[in-house]
């Protein structure tokens, strides 16, 4: 990616990560005043996951402003796995509050106290709801913009709130308005399994970005295909791919006839280049030329086949 392109990106998804702090700081106030009127379970859940909201904003910011600076001299790849490690950080925390809330809900089952203030807590969550919603929506339209992990992760997060504060806004009416004792609590152990899948989720995905994952079947064939119909190639083989930060990398040799010259080989692989490029802008590519049926090491069944 040019350095132009990546500092357009670096912009984006800085504003994303300062919107996703303003939001989590101004319900983290709000929510704090209900859970403390209210004594609410659920309501103290929310506030516990809008707290780790914070948290995993700034660890986000810090994240795709890492992600943002351009390659080095120490860093030839770039810096792009700032972003899954953000990601992945932001689990830690989210499963920390997940275990915390359904401890606390555990011991709130013998309790028959309702919440106080159920009003309160209503029209606090319903606040939450629709800041929540103008983020995401912000947040949707940069992830299309940038495939940012970080924001996405992020994105993923506040998306699952929409269902937190409707759950907070139903143990309230059912706990406190219909006297359903015991609705509130449950709510609450709902809420920490929800965070629980969300957090393994979002591992999962930034594991996959660290360790280097192949990409899924029909990209790769679908990336076979276009170099394969590059006038001059006859086959393609030791295909390697990977996806860090805002870059997919792309490896693989290509088969051409051994008797052609090296400038006539040169000027494959540059339209080659060029196809790649535009089905997978921003991509990181490196292609060898091998004589038609060579292989360097050991072919795959695959290769095999394929040849």
């Amino acid at each position: 990616m040019d350095a132009a392109r990546l500092e357009a990106r670096g912009k984006l998804t800085r504003r994303a990560a300062i919107a996703s702090f303003s939001a989590a700081l101004t319900l983290g106030a709000v929510k704090t005043y209900a859970a403390m009127e209210t004594g609410s379970v659920a309501m103290l859940g929310s506030l516990a996951d809008t707290a780790l909201d914070l948290i995993a904003s700034i660890i986000t910011l810090i994240g795709v402003r890492v992600a943002a600076e351009p390659a080095d001299a120490d860093h030839r790849f770039g810096h792009g796995k700032a972003e899954p490690i953000a990601a992945l950080a932001q689990t830690v925390f989210i499963a920390v509050s997940a275990i915390g809330i359904g401890w606390r809900a555990v011991h709130a089952f013998g309790s028959d106290t309702p919440p106080a203030e159920a009003e309160l807590g209503i029209g606090v969550s319903v606040f939450a709801i629709l800041v929540t919603l103008a983020l995401v929506s912000y947040q949707r339209l940069i992830v299309r913009r940038t495939r940012s992990l970080a924001i996405d992760a992020d994105r993923m997060h506040y998306q699952s709130d929409l269902l937190l504060n409707l759950s907070v806004i139903a143990a309230l009416v059912l706990d406190a308005m219909l006297g359903l004792r015991g609705a509130d609590p449950l709510f609450g152990v709902l809420i920490a399994l929800w965070l629980a899948w969300g957090a393994f989720k979002t591992a999962r995905h930034a594991l996959d970005m660290l360790m280097d994952k192949e990409w899924h079947d029909e990209k790769r064939e679908r990336l076979k295909a276009l170099v394969c119909a590059v006038p001059g190639v006859e086959g393609i083989h030791e295909l390697k791919t990977r996806h860090a930060g805002h870059t997919d990398f792309i490896q693989f040799h290509i088969w051409v006839d051994p008797q052609i010259t090296v400038l006539a080989a040169h000027d494959i692989v540059d339209v080659v280049e060029a196809a790649v490029l535009q089905a997978f802008p921003g991509s990181d590519i490196l292609v060898h030329v091998d004589p038609s049926g060579h292989f360097d090491t050991h072919p795959t069944q695959e290769e095999s086949r394929a040849h």
